[in-house]
Protein backbone atom coordinates (compact mmCIF):
# COMPACT_ATOMS: atom_id res chain seq x y z
CA UNK A 1 0.00 0.00 0.00
CA UNK A 2 2.78 2.33 0.91
CA UNK A 3 4.40 1.76 -2.36
CA UNK A 4 1.56 2.28 -4.47
CA UNK A 5 1.04 5.60 -2.30
CA UNK A 6 4.60 6.68 -3.00
CA UNK A 7 4.22 5.85 -7.05
CA UNK A 8 0.89 8.19 -7.15
CA UNK A 9 2.81 10.72 -5.22
CA UNK A 10 5.71 10.80 -8.13
CA UNK A 11 3.88 10.23 -10.65
CA UNK A 12 1.60 13.48 -9.51
CA UNK A 13 4.91 15.31 -9.35
CA UNK A 14 6.20 14.27 -12.72
CA UNK A 15 2.88 15.23 -14.24
CA UNK A 16 3.59 18.96 -12.84
CA UNK A 17 6.69 19.31 -13.75
CA UNK A 18 5.75 17.73 -17.64
CA UNK A 19 2.93 20.31 -16.67
CA UNK A 20 4.80 23.59 -16.54
CA UNK A 21 7.20 22.40 -19.16
CA UNK A 22 4.50 22.19 -22.09
CA UNK A 23 2.66 24.98 -20.64
CA UNK A 24 5.75 27.36 -21.25
CA UNK A 25 6.34 26.26 -24.43
CA UNK A 26 3.03 26.27 -25.19
CA UNK A 27 2.66 29.82 -23.61
CA UNK A 28 5.66 30.68 -26.25
CA UNK A 29 3.59 29.50 -29.31
CA UNK A 30 0.74 31.12 -28.44
CA UNK A 31 2.62 34.62 -27.29
CA UNK A 32 3.99 34.46 -30.95
CA UNK A 33 1.51 33.43 -33.03
CA UNK A 34 -1.98 34.30 -31.24
CA UNK A 35 -2.10 37.04 -29.30
CA UNK A 36 1.16 38.65 -30.89
CA UNK A 37 -1.11 41.76 -32.14
CA UNK A 38 -2.90 42.35 -29.00
CA UNK A 39 0.44 42.70 -27.35
CA UNK A 40 1.90 44.51 -29.96
CA UNK A 41 -0.96 47.04 -29.04
CA UNK A 42 -0.58 46.68 -25.48
CA UNK A 43 3.21 47.25 -26.28
CA UNK A 44 3.00 50.38 -28.39
CA UNK A 45 0.14 51.83 -26.28
CA UNK A 46 2.69 51.99 -23.45
CA UNK A 47 5.54 53.29 -25.16
CA UNK A 48 3.11 56.07 -26.42
CA UNK A 49 2.20 56.67 -22.47
CA UNK A 50 5.43 56.87 -21.68
CA UNK A 51 6.13 59.28 -24.40
CA UNK A 52 3.06 61.44 -23.33
CA UNK A 53 3.97 61.13 -19.41
CA UNK A 54 7.09 62.80 -20.55
CA UNK A 55 5.85 65.32 -22.47
CA UNK A 56 2.82 66.33 -19.82
CA UNK A 57 6.14 66.61 -17.06
CA UNK A 58 7.42 69.22 -19.76
CA UNK A 59 4.45 71.25 -20.79
CA UNK A 60 3.64 74.58 -19.06
CA UNK A 61 0.60 75.31 -21.14
CA UNK A 62 -2.40 74.75 -19.68
CA UNK A 63 -3.87 74.05 -23.08
CA UNK A 64 -0.74 71.93 -24.50
CA UNK A 65 -1.05 70.27 -21.19
CA UNK A 66 -4.72 69.21 -21.28
CA UNK A 67 -4.42 68.25 -25.17
CA UNK A 68 -1.82 65.75 -23.64
CA UNK A 69 -3.92 64.10 -20.93
CA UNK A 70 -6.81 63.67 -23.13
CA UNK A 71 -4.51 61.96 -25.70
CA UNK A 72 -3.23 60.10 -23.20
CA UNK A 73 -7.00 58.89 -22.22
CA UNK A 74 -7.74 57.52 -25.63
CA UNK A 75 -4.87 55.47 -25.77
CA UNK A 76 -5.17 54.36 -22.08
CA UNK A 77 -8.47 52.97 -23.42
CA UNK A 78 -7.66 51.40 -26.67
CA UNK A 79 -5.11 49.89 -24.31
CA UNK A 80 -7.41 48.64 -22.03
CA UNK A 81 -9.37 47.11 -25.20
CA UNK A 82 -6.63 44.95 -26.31
CA UNK A 83 -5.56 43.79 -22.43
CA UNK A 84 -9.31 42.58 -22.63
CA UNK A 85 -9.29 40.97 -26.43
CA UNK A 86 -5.99 39.16 -25.01
CA UNK A 87 -7.47 37.92 -21.89
CA UNK A 88 -10.50 36.73 -24.02
CA UNK A 89 -8.55 34.21 -26.45
CA UNK A 90 -6.46 33.35 -22.96
CA UNK A 91 -9.77 32.76 -21.15
CA UNK A 92 -9.70 28.74 -21.24
CA UNK A 93 -6.70 28.50 -19.92
CA UNK A 94 -7.40 31.04 -17.30
CA UNK A 95 -10.17 29.02 -16.21
CA UNK A 96 -8.19 26.06 -15.28
CA UNK A 97 -6.10 27.25 -12.72
CA UNK A 98 -8.33 29.71 -11.70
CA UNK A 99 -11.01 26.81 -11.04
CA UNK A 100 -8.61 24.67 -9.73
CA UNK A 101 -7.52 27.60 -6.75
CA UNK A 102 -11.42 28.27 -6.47
CA UNK A 103 -11.40 23.94 -5.58
CA UNK A 104 -8.50 24.68 -2.98
CA UNK A 105 -10.13 27.99 -1.27
CA UNK A 106 -13.35 25.60 -1.12
CA UNK A 107 -11.32 23.21 1.27
CA UNK A 108 -8.57 25.26 3.14
CA UNK A 109 -11.07 27.35 5.32
CA UNK A 110 -13.38 24.49 6.66
CA UNK A 111 -9.15 22.48 6.79
CA UNK A 112 -7.85 25.26 8.99
CA UNK A 113 -10.97 25.35 11.23
CA UNK A 114 -11.26 21.45 12.12
CA UNK A 115 -7.94 20.85 11.83
CA UNK A 116 -7.04 23.46 14.65
CA UNK A 117 -9.88 22.91 16.55
CA UNK A 118 -8.42 19.06 16.85
CA UNK A 119 -5.35 20.30 17.33
CA UNK A 120 -5.84 22.73 19.98
CA UNK A 121 -8.21 20.54 22.18
CA UNK A 122 -6.20 17.54 21.65
CA UNK A 123 -3.27 20.13 23.42
CA UNK A 124 -5.09 19.94 26.40
CA UNK A 125 -5.21 22.58 29.28
CA UNK A 126 -5.33 26.24 28.61
CA UNK A 127 -0.99 26.30 29.51
CA UNK A 128 -0.15 23.57 26.91
CA UNK A 129 -1.76 25.63 24.53
CA UNK A 130 -0.27 28.76 25.90
CA UNK A 131 2.93 26.77 26.02
CA UNK A 132 3.31 25.52 22.39
CA UNK A 133 1.61 28.78 20.93
CA UNK A 134 4.65 30.79 22.63
CA UNK A 135 7.10 28.22 20.97
CA UNK A 136 4.98 28.85 17.71
CA UNK A 137 5.45 32.80 17.52
CA UNK A 138 8.83 32.93 19.04
CA UNK A 139 9.29 31.39 15.84
CA UNK A 140 7.48 32.89 13.60
CA UNK A 141 8.34 36.55 14.92
CA UNK A 142 12.46 35.45 14.69
CA UNK A 143 11.42 34.25 11.03
CA UNK A 144 9.53 37.22 9.84
CA UNK A 145 12.03 39.78 10.99
CA UNK A 146 15.06 37.56 9.42
CA UNK A 147 12.95 37.19 5.81
CA UNK A 148 12.04 41.25 6.34
CA UNK A 149 15.33 42.18 7.33
CA UNK A 150 17.16 40.04 4.28
CA UNK A 151 14.91 41.98 2.19
CA UNK A 152 15.70 44.99 3.48
CA UNK A 153 19.72 44.61 2.91
CA UNK A 154 19.69 43.00 -0.23
CA UNK A 155 17.49 45.71 -1.90
CA UNK A 156 20.08 48.19 -0.45
CA UNK A 157 22.94 46.27 -1.68
CA UNK A 158 21.91 45.52 -4.88
CA UNK A 159 19.91 48.63 -5.49
CA UNK A 160 17.91 47.44 -8.28
CA UNK A 161 15.55 49.87 -8.70
CA UNK A 162 18.61 52.92 -9.66
CA UNK A 163 18.82 52.03 -12.87
CA UNK A 164 15.11 53.11 -13.91
CA UNK A 165 15.42 56.93 -13.09
CA UNK A 166 11.72 56.91 -13.18
CA UNK A 167 10.01 61.02 -12.90
CA UNK A 168 7.43 61.08 -9.92
CA UNK A 169 4.03 60.64 -10.88
CA UNK A 170 0.68 62.29 -10.73
CA UNK A 171 -0.36 61.54 -7.18
CA UNK A 172 -3.70 60.64 -8.06
CA UNK A 173 -2.79 57.97 -9.74
CA UNK A 174 -3.65 54.85 -8.01
CA UNK A 175 -2.79 50.84 -8.69
CA UNK A 176 -3.97 48.97 -5.81
CA UNK A 177 -6.98 50.45 -4.22
CA UNK A 178 -5.96 50.63 -0.22
CA UNK A 179 -6.82 52.57 3.22
CA UNK A 180 -2.68 52.61 4.93
CA UNK A 181 -2.43 51.14 8.12
CA UNK A 182 -4.81 51.46 10.67
CA UNK A 183 -4.35 49.72 13.99
CA UNK A 184 -8.13 49.57 14.01
CA UNK A 185 -8.26 48.24 10.77
CA UNK A 186 -5.99 45.20 11.65
CA UNK A 187 -7.27 44.09 14.73
CA UNK A 188 -11.28 44.79 13.21
CA UNK A 189 -9.63 42.51 10.41
CA UNK A 190 -8.16 39.88 13.14
CA UNK A 191 -11.53 39.43 15.08
CA UNK A 192 -14.52 37.86 13.48
CA UNK A 193 -17.72 39.14 13.81
CA UNK A 194 -19.14 36.00 12.81
CA UNK A 195 -17.13 32.52 11.93
CA UNK A 196 -19.49 31.87 9.06
CA UNK A 197 -18.84 35.30 7.28
CA UNK A 198 -14.71 34.14 8.04
CA UNK A 199 -15.28 31.02 6.63
CA UNK A 200 -17.79 32.57 3.30
CA UNK A 201 -14.32 35.04 2.63
CA UNK A 202 -11.37 32.65 3.67
CA UNK A 203 -10.14 35.39 6.41
CA UNK A 204 -7.57 32.57 7.31
CA UNK A 205 -6.69 34.67 10.62
CA UNK A 206 -10.13 35.39 11.88
CA UNK A 207 -10.77 31.22 11.18
CA UNK A 208 -7.63 30.85 13.57
CA UNK A 209 -8.62 32.92 16.33
CA UNK A 210 -12.42 31.75 16.50
CA UNK A 211 -10.25 28.05 16.13
CA UNK A 212 -8.39 28.90 19.11
CA UNK A 213 -11.37 29.95 21.09
CA UNK A 214 -13.21 26.90 20.35
CA UNK A 215 -10.71 24.52 20.92
CA UNK A 216 -9.62 25.60 24.28
CA UNK A 217 -13.81 25.34 25.16
CA UNK A 218 -13.64 22.10 24.07
CA UNK A 219 -10.78 20.58 26.42
CA UNK A 220 -12.20 22.78 29.35
CA UNK A 221 -15.76 21.51 29.27
CA UNK A 222 -14.12 17.67 29.53
CA UNK A 223 -15.73 15.05 28.39
CA UNK A 224 -18.28 16.43 27.10
CA UNK A 225 -16.09 17.67 24.33
CA UNK A 226 -14.57 14.43 23.32
CA UNK A 227 -17.79 14.35 20.73
CA UNK A 228 -16.93 17.53 19.15
CA UNK A 229 -13.53 16.23 18.78
CA UNK A 230 -14.13 13.22 17.38
CA UNK A 231 -16.00 15.04 14.77
CA UNK A 232 -13.94 17.81 13.93
CA UNK A 233 -11.34 15.03 13.56
CA UNK A 234 -14.10 12.61 11.33
CA UNK A 235 -14.77 15.83 8.96
CA UNK A 236 -10.78 16.97 8.66
CA UNK A 237 -9.85 13.47 7.36
CA UNK A 238 -13.01 13.52 4.86
CA UNK A 239 -11.80 17.21 4.01
CA UNK A 240 -8.50 15.45 3.46
CA UNK A 241 -10.32 12.65 1.11
CA UNK A 242 -11.43 15.15 -0.81
CA UNK A 243 -7.64 16.98 -0.89
CA UNK A 244 -6.82 14.01 -2.90
CA UNK A 245 -9.89 14.25 -5.28
CA UNK A 246 -8.82 17.68 -5.78
CA UNK A 247 -4.98 17.44 -6.15
CA UNK A 248 -5.67 15.41 -9.41
CA UNK A 249 -6.53 18.43 -11.07
CA UNK A 250 -2.99 19.84 -10.49
CA UNK A 251 -1.69 19.47 -13.35
CA UNK A 252 -4.58 21.09 -15.90
CA UNK A 253 -4.07 23.88 -13.47
CA UNK A 254 -0.27 24.56 -13.48
CA UNK A 255 -0.39 23.67 -17.52
CA UNK A 256 -3.31 26.77 -17.89
CA UNK A 257 -1.36 28.93 -15.65
CA UNK A 258 1.92 28.56 -17.05
CA UNK A 259 0.30 29.38 -20.47
CA UNK A 260 -1.78 32.25 -19.94
CA UNK A 261 1.25 33.55 -18.13
CA UNK A 262 4.15 33.10 -20.65
CA UNK A 263 1.35 33.52 -23.58
CA UNK A 264 0.56 37.40 -22.32
CA UNK A 265 3.69 38.46 -20.74
CA UNK A 266 6.05 36.31 -23.07
CA UNK A 267 9.48 35.29 -22.30
CA UNK A 268 11.20 38.65 -23.17
CA UNK A 269 9.96 39.78 -19.51
CA UNK A 270 12.53 37.69 -18.04
CA UNK A 271 15.29 39.62 -19.97
CA UNK A 272 13.35 43.03 -18.93
CA UNK A 273 13.44 42.29 -15.34
CA UNK A 274 15.99 39.75 -15.17
CA UNK A 275 18.12 41.84 -12.82
CA UNK A 276 15.39 42.38 -10.54
CA UNK A 277 14.10 39.06 -10.78
CA UNK A 278 17.37 37.27 -10.65
CA UNK A 279 18.58 39.49 -7.22
CA UNK A 280 15.42 38.61 -5.57
CA UNK A 281 15.57 34.91 -6.30
CA UNK A 282 19.33 34.90 -5.01
CA UNK A 283 17.42 36.46 -2.26
CA UNK A 284 14.86 33.33 -1.59
CA UNK A 285 17.88 31.00 -2.06
CA UNK A 286 19.64 33.17 0.51
CA UNK A 287 16.21 32.89 2.50
CA UNK A 288 16.24 29.21 2.25
CA UNK A 289 19.58 28.12 3.10
CA UNK A 290 19.28 30.32 6.61
CA UNK A 291 16.62 28.85 7.63
CA UNK A 292 17.16 25.35 6.77
CA UNK A 293 20.57 25.70 8.50
CA UNK A 294 18.29 27.19 11.70
CA UNK A 295 16.51 23.82 11.15
CA UNK A 296 19.38 21.87 10.91
CA UNK A 297 21.12 23.23 14.44
CA UNK A 298 17.47 21.96 15.89
CA UNK A 299 16.30 18.95 14.17
CA UNK A 300 19.58 17.81 12.69
CA UNK A 301 20.85 16.13 9.41
CA UNK A 302 16.85 14.87 9.46
CA UNK A 303 16.34 18.52 8.06
CA UNK A 304 17.18 17.19 4.66
CA UNK A 305 14.34 13.91 4.90
CA UNK A 306 12.13 16.94 5.33
CA UNK A 307 12.86 19.25 2.19
CA UNK A 308 12.61 15.91 0.79
CA UNK A 309 9.11 15.37 2.21
CA UNK A 310 7.94 18.91 0.86
CA UNK A 311 9.16 18.82 -2.26
CA UNK A 312 5.61 18.28 -4.20
CA UNK A 313 3.66 20.54 -2.50
CA UNK A 314 6.73 23.40 -2.72
CA UNK A 315 6.37 22.74 -7.05
CA UNK A 316 2.84 23.27 -6.67
CA UNK A 317 2.78 26.60 -4.55
CA UNK A 318 5.40 27.40 -7.46
CA UNK A 319 3.23 25.97 -10.57
CA UNK A 320 0.23 27.92 -8.92
CA UNK A 321 1.83 30.73 -7.16
CA UNK A 322 -0.40 30.04 -4.10
CA UNK A 323 1.02 28.72 -0.94
CA UNK A 324 -2.60 28.17 -0.23
CA UNK A 325 -2.87 25.08 -3.01
CA UNK A 326 -0.33 23.53 -0.88
CA UNK A 327 -1.26 23.42 2.54
CA UNK A 328 -3.04 19.92 2.58
CA UNK A 329 -0.63 17.87 0.95
CA UNK A 330 1.59 19.92 3.38
CA UNK A 331 0.31 18.82 6.32
CA UNK A 332 0.09 15.46 4.92
CA UNK A 333 3.50 15.42 3.94
CA UNK A 334 4.47 16.50 7.86
CA UNK A 335 2.50 13.84 9.62
CA UNK A 336 4.28 11.27 7.48
CA UNK A 337 7.50 13.06 8.41
CA UNK A 338 6.95 12.32 12.17
CA UNK A 339 5.31 15.48 13.55
CA UNK A 340 2.42 14.27 15.25
CA UNK A 341 -0.81 15.15 14.40
CA UNK A 342 -1.92 17.83 17.22
CA UNK A 343 1.42 19.97 16.75
CA UNK A 344 0.69 20.31 12.91
CA UNK A 345 -3.11 20.86 13.25
CA UNK A 346 -1.74 23.95 15.44
CA UNK A 347 1.12 25.40 14.11
CA UNK A 348 0.58 24.82 10.20
CA UNK A 349 -2.67 27.05 10.22
CA UNK A 350 -1.17 29.64 12.70
CA UNK A 351 1.93 29.63 9.56
CA UNK A 352 -0.44 31.11 6.88
CA UNK A 353 -1.29 33.80 8.99
CA UNK A 354 1.49 34.63 10.57
CA UNK A 355 4.79 33.06 8.71
CA UNK A 356 4.67 33.67 4.94
CA UNK A 357 8.55 34.38 5.06
CA UNK A 358 8.96 34.78 1.41
CA UNK A 359 5.93 36.85 0.75
CA UNK A 360 7.49 39.56 3.46
CA UNK A 361 10.98 39.29 2.41
CA UNK A 362 9.49 40.42 -0.94
CA UNK A 363 7.05 43.15 0.54
CA UNK A 364 10.56 45.00 2.20
CA UNK A 365 12.27 44.04 -1.41
CA UNK A 366 9.70 45.65 -3.63
CA UNK A 367 8.66 48.19 -1.38
CA UNK A 368 12.18 50.15 -1.85
CA UNK A 369 12.85 49.24 -5.22
CA UNK A 370 9.86 51.48 -6.19
CA UNK A 371 11.25 54.49 -3.29
CA UNK A 372 15.01 53.34 -5.93
CA UNK A 373 12.98 53.42 -8.98
CA UNK A 374 11.74 57.45 -8.09
CA UNK A 375 15.38 58.33 -6.62
CA UNK A 376 13.60 58.60 -3.17
CA UNK A 377 16.01 57.96 -0.42
CA UNK A 378 15.03 56.68 2.54
CA UNK A 379 17.23 57.08 5.50
CA UNK A 380 17.92 53.68 7.56
CA UNK A 381 15.29 54.82 10.74
CA UNK A 382 12.86 55.39 8.41
CA UNK A 383 13.21 51.78 6.51
CA UNK A 384 13.55 49.84 10.03
CA UNK A 385 10.20 51.76 10.37
CA UNK A 386 8.58 50.58 7.11
CA UNK A 387 9.87 46.90 8.24
CA UNK A 388 7.90 47.04 11.68
CA UNK A 389 5.20 48.37 9.57
CA UNK A 390 5.19 45.70 7.03
CA UNK A 391 5.83 42.94 9.98
CA UNK A 392 2.24 44.16 11.55
CA UNK A 393 0.13 44.37 8.73
CA UNK A 394 0.84 41.15 7.15
CA UNK A 395 -0.20 39.22 9.24
CA UNK A 396 -3.30 37.71 8.20
CA UNK A 397 -2.63 37.98 4.44
CA UNK A 398 -4.00 35.80 2.49
CA UNK A 399 -1.73 33.04 0.72
CA UNK A 400 -3.66 33.63 -2.79
CA UNK A 401 -1.72 34.99 -5.70
CA UNK A 402 -0.88 39.26 -5.46
CA UNK A 403 -2.27 39.29 -1.86
CA UNK A 404 1.48 40.84 -0.86
CA UNK A 405 0.68 43.67 -3.53
CA UNK A 406 -2.19 45.19 -1.57
CA UNK A 407 -0.16 45.53 1.45
CA UNK A 408 2.88 46.66 -0.06
CA UNK A 409 0.06 49.59 -1.65
CA UNK A 410 -0.75 50.41 1.93
CA UNK A 411 2.67 50.52 3.23
CA UNK A 412 3.89 52.89 -0.01
CA UNK A 413 1.17 55.28 1.23
CA UNK A 414 1.86 55.31 4.72
CA UNK A 415 5.63 56.41 3.57
CA UNK A 416 4.68 58.80 0.48
CA UNK A 417 5.71 56.91 -1.85
CA UNK A 418 3.66 57.09 -5.35
CA UNK A 419 1.87 53.62 -5.52
CA UNK A 420 1.84 54.10 -9.03
CA UNK A 421 5.18 52.21 -8.58
CA UNK A 422 3.34 49.20 -8.11
CA UNK A 423 2.84 48.99 -12.11
CA UNK A 424 6.48 48.47 -12.45
CA UNK A 425 5.77 44.84 -10.53
CA UNK A 426 2.71 44.01 -11.69
CA UNK A 427 3.79 42.63 -14.83
CA UNK A 428 6.63 40.63 -13.59
CA UNK A 429 4.52 40.08 -10.02
CA UNK A 430 3.34 36.17 -11.20
CA UNK A 431 6.94 34.83 -11.47
CA UNK A 432 7.65 36.35 -8.39
CA UNK A 433 4.72 34.94 -6.68
CA UNK A 434 5.95 31.57 -7.52
CA UNK A 435 8.99 31.60 -5.46
CA UNK A 436 7.66 33.42 -2.36
CA UNK A 437 4.49 31.20 -2.54
CA UNK A 438 7.34 28.31 -2.64
CA UNK A 439 9.21 29.75 0.30
CA UNK A 440 5.98 30.19 2.72
CA UNK A 441 5.48 26.59 2.45
CA UNK A 442 9.24 25.87 3.06
CA UNK A 443 9.43 27.85 5.93
CA UNK A 444 6.19 26.55 7.43
CA UNK A 445 7.13 23.39 7.08
CA UNK A 446 10.51 23.70 9.36
CA UNK A 447 8.27 25.84 11.65
CA UNK A 448 6.34 22.50 12.27
CA UNK A 449 9.36 20.12 12.75
CA UNK A 450 11.07 22.60 15.22
CA UNK A 451 8.22 23.25 17.56
CA UNK A 452 7.89 19.58 17.25
CA UNK A 453 11.18 18.78 18.60
CA UNK A 454 10.93 21.46 21.03
CA UNK A 455 8.13 20.04 22.39
CA UNK A 456 9.80 16.00 22.11
CA UNK A 457 6.61 15.11 19.48
CA UNK A 458 9.22 14.70 16.94
CA UNK A 459 8.76 10.86 15.76
CA UNK A 460 10.39 8.68 12.94
CA UNK A 461 8.67 8.64 9.25
CA UNK A 462 5.46 6.85 8.91
CA UNK A 463 6.14 5.86 5.50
Amino acid sequence: MAEIKAEKKNRLTLYIIVALLIGITLGFILNKNYVDQENAKIASADAKIEFINGEISLASDSIVYQKLEQEKKGIVAQRSEAIAARDKKMEPFSLMADIFLRLIKMIVAPLVLCTLVVGVAKLGDINTVGRIGGKTLLWFISASLLSLLLGLILVNLFEPGTAMHLPLPESNERVVTNTGFSLKDFLYHMFPSSVFEAMAKNEILQIVVFAVFFGVATAAVGEHGKVIIKAFDAAAHVILKVTGYVMNFAPLAVFGAMTAVIAKQGLGILKTYSLFIGEFYIGLALLWTLLITAGFFIIGKRIITLIKRVKEPVLLAFSTSSSEAAFPKTMEELEKFGCKDKIVSFVLPLGYSFNLDGSMMYMTFASLFIAQSYSIHLALGTQLSMLFVLMVTSKGIAGVPRASLVVIAGTLATFNIPEAGLALLIGIDPLLDMGRSATNVIGNSIATAVVSRWENSLEAPNS
